[in-house]
């Protein structure tokens, strides 16, 4: 989180987290994180959780996405800072699950997806959610803050690029073009996919999703079969030129 190039792709981002700052803490917002890596979990509490300076107050944390509907309800924070490949079924499940929370008109929870993967799919799949921006883990924590504050307020924020994808997607009333083939695909089968491409071992891809290595097994028969590809190498390519790695 520290490549100064990311922005939220509104201008004065930068400014109003140094406002909030300078305002002795005046602003708050109840934040909650959701990322199955606790390392990085730890590392953007260090950086933003800083209540007094920042203004953001994390009170809750989840891996997978039980843990993060549970969390989620519970603490009702204003924002959920969501990764968006997770145990049990992604970021996408987790705003599925969540849905009555965002659609709260007295207390809504907002969600803002903060990434690794700068993927168009992903970015679109978690606007269609719900969520309400998408930001990728290089982002500065300044803009971090930034970003989450004005997604507090109803702002839509993006970073520019990923800001291009959702402007392409939505741009008419048409609907954007469906890939046929990954739409065979449940979303357990998309998981197992882009982590068979990222070439993740079986036992490591049933570790990643709480599932059996015969679970995984079966999963990828059916992605094969379902697009019609002989081995893990074909599948990688498959993936690769959709941008789902």
């Amino acid at each position: 989180m520290s490549d100064p190039t990311e922005t939220n792709g509104t201008a004065g981002a930068a400014e109003s987290a140094e406002s909030t700052q300078a305002g002795g803490g005046e602003r708050r917002v109840r934040v909650v994180l959701v990322d199955d890596h606790r390392m990085f979990r730890t590392g953007v509490q260090a950086e933003i959780g800083q209540t007094e300076q920042t203004g953001v107050e994390v009170v809750g944390e989840a891996a997978d996405v039980d843990q993060a509907v549970t969390v989620i309800t519970a603490t009702r924070p204003e924002v959920v800072l969501l990764d968006v490949h997770l145990p049990g079924g992604g970021g996408v499940e987790v705003l599925r699950r969540c849905a009555p929370l965002m659609g709260d008109t007295e207390q809504p929870v907002r969600f803002l997806a903060l990434s690794v993967s700068d993927a168009a799919e992903d970015v679109i799949g978690v606007i269609r959610g719900g969520a309400r921006g998408y930001v990728t883990k290089t982002i500065t924590g300044t803009d971090l803050v930034a970003s989450i504050f004005r997604v507090q307020e109803g702002d839509a924020v993006f970073s520019p690029r990923l800001a291009g994808f959702v402007l392409d997607a939505f741009a008419s009333t048409d609907a954007p073009p469906v890939d046929e083939d990954l739409d065979r695909l449940t979303q357990r089968e998309r998981e197992v996919l882009r982590l068979i491409a990222r070439g993740y071992a079986y036992k490591e891809i049933a570790k990643q999703l709480f599932i059996s290595v015969k679970t995984v097994e079966s999963h990828v028969s059916a992605v094969l079969r379902k697009l019609q590809l002989s081995n893990r190498h074909e599948l990688t390519r498959w993936a690769t030129a959709r941008r789902l790695v």
